[in-house]
């Protein structure tokens, strides 16, 4: 069956990723992930799109394991059409990263080893499979009250390598994504797994936030030259620590909309260096204070300049949204049926990470490894 023109005129956008060949296996695997009603995987999509009885299934698992195509390269393209239709033009681009176990077991699965799982049941918060840090594009929609992560690009952690530190792999994908579009500014969001040394290769025009570590090691603005010979000093002097700082502190009542209510919490803002992971660019630590009367609940810390202490506080809040899509996309990243409304973007989901087949709907390749998702 032809393929409606609305589909196809946002499908044409990812025709130049492709050999002639590939993309029409792309445009039959995409119009079957859509129409499958079950588990998206390979063979269920051929199954959805009536090519089950037309095209072997082979033909499905060479897009995935063989055919020329740079998953890097179509996540760029999906970010770009996502931002350039939901994103207002010269409005700043909201961009949140965290990563999700896609629980896979057995001898042939690649990169497969025991990771941090936040989403597992009972005590124990570890699982066995591969670890995903994904990016997620930020937006409002206007069928939904809260904001939706649309996500675009995912990288794989493998241990024992350069690609075992998420943050490392995080930083490269906004920075890929950052040069693609120039002038315009970038928030990126993230938990506090996400804070370290890579942020000091941050490109101009993107900011990070995050949330601050209790032991972060925070210094005073370096003072003014003294005008007598050396160095001129890089950071001023050690503060306390942050439960000190909160214990003296003069907080003030800001009001902010976040998970869906508006309410007035006390906040207590200064600027400062956490030299050890922004080196000498100064950043702004928020401490938030609303179920407790003293102390603090929760640090943030962001690297952006004279920052809206309330839209900071509003951009971690939205950060859930990223957590939202991972249980609608449990560990099996099996189909996105919550947000359906949203079926015009294209998304694949997890097809496997071993080094060959291995079974129906499970595929590997050297294409797998930078899979990007379309929400």
């Amino acid at each position: 069956m032809p393929v409606p023109a609305s589909l196809m005129t946002l499908l044409a956008v990812f025709c130049p990723l492709f050999t002639a060949p590939s993309f029409r296996t792309f445009t039959g695997l995409a119009c079957g992930f859509l129409a499958q009603s079950g588990k998206r995987t390979v063979c269920g999509m051929l199954t959805g799109a009536g090519l089950s009885r037309i095209w072997p299934h082979d033909r499905a698992h060479y897009f995935f394991s063989c055919a020329r195509w740079n998953p890097d390269d179509l996540g760029i393209a999906v970010a770009k059409l996502v931002i350039g239709l939901l994103v207002p033009a010269g409005e700043t681009v909201e961009l949140l990263i965290d990563d999700t176990l896609f629980r896979r077991r057995g001898k042939r699965v690649f990169a497969a080893s025991w990771f941090h799982d936040g989403a597992a049941q009972g005590p124990a918060k570890t699982g066995y499979g591969n670890n995903w840090v994904v990016l997620a594009v930020r937006v409002w929609l206007p069928m939904t009250s809260r904001p939706v992560a649309i996500p675009v690009m995912a990288k794989l952690v493998i241990k024992d390598t350069t690609s075992s530190s998420r943050l490392w792999l995080a930083r490269r994908m906004v920075t890929r994504l950052a040069a693609e579009l120039p002038g315009r500014e970038i928030n990126v969001t993230a938990d506090s797994a996400y804070a370290g040394e890579e942020l000091k290769q941050l490109p101009d025009g993107v900011t990070w936030t995050t949330r601050l570590r209790a032991n972060a090691a925070l210094y005073d603005l370096p003072p003014a030259r003294t005008g007598k010979k050396g160095r001129p000093r890089k950071k001023g002097n050690r503060l306390p620590s942050l439960a000190k700082i909160a214990a003296v502190a003069a907080f003030s009542q800001v009001t902010v909309t976040r998970y869906g209510k508006t309410e007035t919490i006390a906040v207590h803002a200064f600027t400062c260096l956490w030299y050890s992971v922004t080196g000498t660019k100064p950043v702004t630590v928020i401490l938030i204070r609303d179920k407790h009367k003293t102390g603090y609940d929760i640090a943030l810390v962001t690297t952006e300049m004279d920052p809206e202490i309330g839209r900071v506080i509003e951009r971690y809040a939205a950060r859930w949204a990223i957590e939202v899509g991972h249980r609608c996309c449990p560990s099996s990243w099996i189909g996105f049926s919550r947000l359906s409304s949203l079926s015009f973007f294209l998304r694949f989901p997890g097809f496997g990470l071993g080094r060959r087949p291995a079974g129906a709907g499970v595929v590997a390749g050297r294409a797998v490894p930078a899979l990007a998702e379309l929400g």
